[in-house]
């Protein structure tokens, strides 16, 4: 048995009571943080409260798929993600391999920031587009198919959620901002500017979850405190969108 655990999106408090009952009674709990991480606490803590040890794997461990799969052709093992489990295609893939080996599998969904970010901002959930991420540029790299589409997004009248890269370190939403500056500069369809509207998630589910609204020019500046955070650029707002980010995300237009 193959059971993913979704850990939600900021501590061991945010797992359903599903899932603490399939992490006790696993033989086996495996983790990755690669894709996503707790914001509240580390493995150390984790493994603490839920009372188990945790083999936290690598992305390519994961991607193999090979070390789970062996331990659950005859253990009961739990893999834990942060936030749901499903949003991840290798946790698809990695499901489907367990399946055709006649391994079941079962799935423990929780909460994640493809849900939180709408709510946290009072935008229509229905009219997100394509969910992108943006990756740290590398020496001699820098990839702008997040910006084609973002484009592709915004073309349609759609919000893009914007998840931003955690490898090797959380990336910053002003980080992210300017690099969307710099793909303008590349791309040159008008889409970033300093007057371009867009919103910041910072740290959802936490108790401190922060949420902003306003120009790229005067966010860029701002102080958004510790990760992860995320971005959203709305596409065409209808008037009770635009009341709930002057309300909810302090929407600043000077």
């Amino acid at each position: 048995m193959l059971t993913f655990v979704g850990l939600g999106l900021y501590d061991a408090d945010d797992i359903t009571i599903r899932g603490k009952k399939a992490i006790e009674e696993a033989d086996v709990v495996f983790a990755e943080f690669y894709t996503s991480k707790l914001i509240g606490m580390g493995v150390d803590e984790l493994e603490r409260a839920i009372r188990k040890e945790i083999k936290v794997l690598s992305r390519e461990e994961v991607e193999d798929g090979k070390r789970i799969i062996e331990e659950a052709a005859g253990k009961k093992v739990v893999l834990l993600v942060a936030g749901d489990p499903m949003i991840a295609t290798t946790h698809v893939s990695l499901r489907i391999i367990a399946e055709e080996l006649g391994i079941k599998t079962k799935i423990v969904h929780n909460a994640s920031i493809i849900s939180a970010a709408p709510g946290l901002l009072g935008l229509q959930n229905y009219k997100f587009g394509r969910t992108v991420s943006l990756p740290f540029p590398q020496e001699n790299y820098f990839p702008t198919s997040a910006y084609d589409f973002i484009y592709e997004n915004y073309s349609r009248g759609l919000h893009t959620l914007i998840l931003l890269d955690i490898n090797p370190r959380p990336m910053s939403a002003n980080e992210a901002m300017q690099i969307l500056l710099d793909m303008e500069e590349k791309k040159g369809k008008g889409l970033f500017n300093e007057k371009t509207l867009i919103a910041v998630i910072a740290r959802a589910g936490a108790p401190d979850c922060l949420v902003r609204a306003g120009y790229i020019g005067e966010l860029i500046h701002e102080d958004f405190g510790p990760p992860l955070h995320s971005l959203v650029l709305p596409g065409q707002l209808h008037f009770a969108e635009e009341e709930a980010l002057e309300k909810l995300a302090h929407k600043s237009m000077s």
